[in-house]
């Protein structure tokens, strides 16, 4: 399994996920500017991988059969190359270079052995909706074999059938770990559907929806995104927007590029509104010095309250989302409005909540995105002035004006600091374990975010 978690999780990187349009919809594109590092970051694992057990060989120079121990020294992987073979899947061919130790009489014999590897592994859609990949053909190509025999000559007809041996074994065995790789890189692609916490209570989960689409230049896999509220879906009410991504995007060399589309965002923002993540009470301590959110000050703006509270109080407001926020990618600019409904309550005579008004509030954020690792993360800032309406009042006619100011002040802080909070805590995108995304680039399209990035993996 050793093996399997490096060569394994190595091709991992090129098969992470796509998609043009789903519900809601993410974009991977593998491009093949990865395959040089996948192929570095190879060599090891494979190196690992091909060390296998080459069984006793008979000698029958002597004219009696000997039994000869043939121990493998070293394998050494001194080319690792890997390509994109468009409509199938990936092309792996590697040069390498086995050192034999042949234990005989008088001294040992040692013996290198140049191989070289040419494996194609296709990469399908798994019943479970993952990525399933294969070896469908192997070969191992034989060089002609260098011998450090010491003082000693072997002979001709000697040398030959232990070439022969070792060939015959290492026919079998080198594409039986090759493949046996692979495999394993299955159980590393299922952790694509595997739920990611968004929150305490949410999760979000990826799987494929099609066959890939393999060019010479990427890979790419159609994929759905879906988000979960204590283990029930969010359902938007409308239908996915569509995107093209673009062939290039970002710096040149990235290795994936990603691509979110608006419904995905909205999904994320509704079952934040839906568990009610975004409601939140906005108190404060009357002793502060730089307390407004108090009845002092809201009675000079107020005269009713100034009476029904002539000693200071402290006010809380109690702010709700009843209306879903609303999300809107144009190009190079992301923005979020959100209508909250905040009631406006003092301490009254016994220990409870004395309703005093309430107001309808439209605010609008500037969205910016960032990834840390493997998880998207947004952080806000309000866009213009925060509106405000008076919705009703137990306190008589509230002249909006007067209170814009005040209700402003002491809204605005809080509900940024909430919500970049609970936006910092990101969503994880698509990935498999061990593997998160460096040097990121983030792009805003109509309708739609790219993320061109390169790509890390740590074990």
């Amino acid at each position: 399994m050793s093996g399997a978690c490096g060569l394994g999780l190595l091709l991992a990187l090129l098969l992470l996920p796509v998609v043009s349009a789903s519900r809601p919809g993410t974009v991977f594109r593998l491009n093949k500017e990865v395959l040089s590092y996948a192929a570095e970051a190879g060599k090891a694992p494979l190196q690992r991988a091909l060390q296998v057990t080459v069984p006793l060989f008979l000698d029958r120079s002597g004219g009696v059969f000997q039994p000869t121990r043939i121990q493998i020294l070293n394998v050494d992987v001194s080319h690792l190359q890997l390509t994109f073979v468009a409509n199938f899947g990936i092309r792996l061919l590697a040069a390498t270079n086995f050192t034999f130790k042949i234990f005989r009489d008088p001294e040992p014999l040692h013996l290198l052995l140049p191989i070289a590897l040419l494996a194609d592994t296709s990469v399908e859609q798994g019943s479970i909706g993952t990525p399933l990949v294969s070896i469908s053909s192997c070969f191992s190509i034989f060089d002609k074999a260098i011998v450090f025999d010491g003082r000693n000559s072997t002979a001709p007809a000697m040398l030959a059938a232990l070439q022969s041996h070792i060939k015959a074994v290492l026919q079998s065995k080198l594409c039986l770990r090759i493949s046996n790789l692979v495999q394993g890189l299955n159980v590393h692609l299922g952790t694509l559907i595997g739920l990611s916490p968004v929150g305490p209570e949410s999760q979000v989960r990826y799987s494929m929806i099609d066959t890939p689409t393999i060019t010479n230049d990427y890979i790419s896999l159609d994929i759905n995104a879906v988000l979960f509220l204590l283990g029930r879906p969010i359902v938007l009410p409308v239908d996915t927007t569509p995107f093209v991504l673009p062939q290039r995007m970002g710096t040149k060399g990235a290795m994936a590029t990603v691509g979110l589309s608006q419904d995905l965002f909205d999904s994320a923002i509704m079952l934040l509104q839906k568990a009610g993540a975004l409601n939140l009470d906005v108190t404060a301590q009357l002793n502060s010095s730089n307390n407004p959110l108090n009845t002092s000050v809201l009675g000079q703006l107020i005269p009713e309250v100034a009476r029904q509270f002539p000693e200071p109080m402290p006010l809380v407001l109690k702010v709700r989302l009843g209306a879903t926020p609303t999300v809107t990618f144009r190009t190079n600019n992301a923005t979020l409005q959100l209508q909250p409904f905040v009631e406006v309550l003092a301490p009254a005579s016994n220990s409870a909540f004395q309703y005093l008004f309430s107001f309808n509030v439209v605010v609008n954020l500037s969205l910016q995105l960032s990834v840390s690792k493997v998880r998207l993360r947004g952080t806000t800032s309000v866009l213009g002035n925060v509106q405000l309406t008076v919705a009703s009042s137990n306190l008589g006619f509230i002249d909006t004006d007067h209170v814009q100011t005040l209700m402003g002040e002491v809204f605005e802080k809080p509900l940024l600091d909430h919500l970049n909070a609970l936006l910092g805590m990101g969503i994880a995108l698509p990935h498999v374990v061990n593997l998160q995304y460096v040097t990121p680039e983030i792009f805003i399209q109509e309708g739609y975010v790219v993320v061109s990035s390169g790509l890390l993996y740590q074990r």
